[in-house]
């Protein structure tokens, strides 16, 4: 198969699993939030909690599964994956939007991720590194094909997982400052349960997103595929 008539393949795939992501937080928003998606959260029952985060974790399974069974190495796979995922998470938004005129704008804060802990953000951040990653994936699968033994530079490595790390630290910031204004990281490891920490999480505000360290952080995944591609 041509390397284009992948791309749409996994791309039609990519597309079809936002869409079941999309779907399932429309039921989710209709028992939970039947006003409408807003801060602060709503108590989850433990049932649905656990399955969410399971949901999580199984749909990274599903896209490494459709890196590893259309890449040739671990370069490859994992150019495949970070593609799946990035039309994945941007059609996710798409589909919102369709479906419940959701979100209002860009700017508008959202729960990104719950593993390992709370990422939180406005949606205009991950759409971003999405791109950022589509970018890199193309780099890397467009080289590959014509340099059979190609290897993804160790300087472009470095500029990935250094922008990757910075890129998450913006997405938890804010969650992290809130929840560290109540608890300190001793306390926090003492817990006897998780139920104060769970009640805690239900009154949090979003206040601040660090612009600056996310722009740092998205600079260095650019520069990553620039690197990439020159070498």
């Amino acid at each position: 198969m041509s390397l284009r008539n992948q791309l749409m393949v996994v791309g039609v795939f990519s597309v079809a699993m936002g869409y079941l992501e999309s779907s399932v937080v429309v039921y989710m928003r209709e028992i939970l939030y039947p006003g409408g998606f807003t801060f602060p959260l709503a108590p989850i029952p433990e049932k649905l909690a656990v399955t969410e985060l399971f949901r999580e974790a199984a749909t990274l399974i599903m896209l490494a599964g459709i890196a590893y069974v259309n890449g040739k190495n671990l370069t490859e796979r994992f150019a495949w994956f970070i593609y799946s995922f990035a039309i994945w998470d941007i059609f996710y938004y798409l589909f919102l939007k369709l479906l419940l005129n959701w979100p209002d704008s860009l700017l508008t804060w959202d729960i990104l991720f719950l593993i390992p802990v709370t990422w939180t953000g406005p949606v205009i951040g991950p759409i971003i590194v999405s791109l950022l990653m589509i970018l890199l994936a193309l780099v890397i699968l467009r080289i590959s094909r014509i340099k059979e033994k190609y290897r993804f530079p160790l300087q472009a490595q470095i500029l990935m997982f250094a922008g990757a790390g910075i890129v998450f630290v913006s997405f938890i910031a804010d969650y992290s400052r809130f929840i560290l204004e109540h608890y300190s990281l001793k306390e926090l490891w003492s817990l006897p349960s998780q139920k104060a920490l769970y009640d805690l999480s239900l009154q949090y505000m979003p206040a601040h997103f660090p612009w600056v360290v996310f722009g740092a952080g998205a600079v260095l995944l650019l520069l990553s595929a620039i690197v990439a591609a020159r070498k």
